[in-house]
């Protein structure tokens, strides 16, 4: 019998120190930072990085289509040696009453990772409480935090610091905000988030991330004001207003969140040098204007690209066992 190494025994039985990740608050400060760290190491000098998970796979279970999550874990995973395997509900036993449990007990003797894009924050939960690999959040209607991770790394390559950047989340405040305040907690930002009273932030999150960002020495405000969540602010960041298995609600939405259009007037309460954010697909003339969205304040490729270095950096922290990141792997000799 062939013994594991040592990392991959490490690995498959949790010793990385944070198992899963199935949101921004599952790291502290300094992992998320030393985290950033990696992945702009990564992106800047690849080669170390190159192979050094062969042989290994990971299991992309996807409930919902991906354009960028898709292919940016493929690549990641193949940058590192390792095999991704694409699964969807339709293709799996799940179609025939397999518990998700009993998908992920199974998933994980196979694989060094699952990478999971569902609706339910739960069905994440209790993949992770089955899964003896590491799970990974890729999307669910509670959290984005993949996503955010990829938005923390363009702001440090825009600013420097993420610390005392005020930000401005505008419209619909669901995954992807929620992702958004317990990062900007965590590295002492100042968040204002404005929406509709019906589509504010859940309130056990906002008042989690509230808490933890005074720790940190960053804030967090909710608004029904638009032009009062983007004064005076470094970055104004929208979403969708129709959200995968939103699409029955969609003339009610387009209704109540017209008034939260990212626009050019709405830009110009920003700061002069404010930049515009958003996770994509973009719907011109919704949620941002087109102007806007194509011009030249907008980083949402900048934000796109980054997706690839950090799902990069966090499969290699997670599969290789060293977590917090360590040091860079040795370059393979070449033979």
């Amino acid at each position: 019998m062939t013994k594991k190494s040592p990392i991959a025994m490490q690995a498959r039985q949790g010793g990385s120190g944070v198992p899963h990740y199935l949101r921004i608050r599952d790291l502290d400060a300094p992992q998320l930072a030393r985290l950033l760290d990696l992945a702009s190491t990564i992106r800047e000098d690849p080669g170390p990085f190159a192979r050094q998970l062969h042989g290994e796979s990971i299991a992309c279970y996807f409930e919902k289509p991906s354009t960028r999550t898709r292919v940016s874990f493929e690549a990641a995973a193949h940058r590192l040696g390792m095999l991704p395997i694409m699964l969807r509900p339709d293709e799996l036993q799940l179609s025939r009453g397999e518990p998700i449990e009993d998908t992920a007990r199974v998933l994980s003797s196979y694989t060094r990772a699952i990478v999971a894009r569902v609706y339910s924050q739960s069905v994440l939960e209790q993949m992770a409480a089955a899964s003896s690999v590491p799970v990974i959040n890729a999307l669910s209607d509670d959290h984005h935090p993949c996503q955010v991770l990829a938005d923390l790394l363009t702001l440090r390559d825009v600013f420097g610091e993420l610390a005392g950047l005020r930000l401005a989340f505008i419209g619909d405040a669901t995954n992807v905000a929620h992702s958004l305040m317990e990062a900007a907690a965590l590295t002492g930002m100042h968040m204002a988030v404005a929406s509709p009273a019906r589509y504010q932030a859940r309130v056990e999150i906002s008042d989690a991330t509230a808490t933890t960002a005074a720790v940190h020495g960053g804030s967090l405000r909710l608004t029904d004001d638009p032009i009062d969540a983007v004064d005076d602010v470094d970055v104004v960041y929208t979403d969708v207003w129709v959200s995968m298995g939103d699409e029955a609600q969609q003339h009610g939405r387009m209704r109540d969140l017209a008034p939260y259009q990212v626009s050019v007037a709405l830009m110009h309460h920003a700061r002069a040098h404010a930049i515009f954010m958003h996770c994509l697909p973009a719907h011109r003339g919704q949620e941002v204007s087109a102007d806007v969205v194509d011009g030249e304040r907008s980083v949402v490729f900048h934000q796109a690209a980054n997706r690839l270095p950090t799902e990069q950096a966090l499969l290699w922290a997670l599969c290789s066992g060293n977590w917090p990141p360590g040091e860079a792997p040795q370059k393979k000799a070449r033979r």
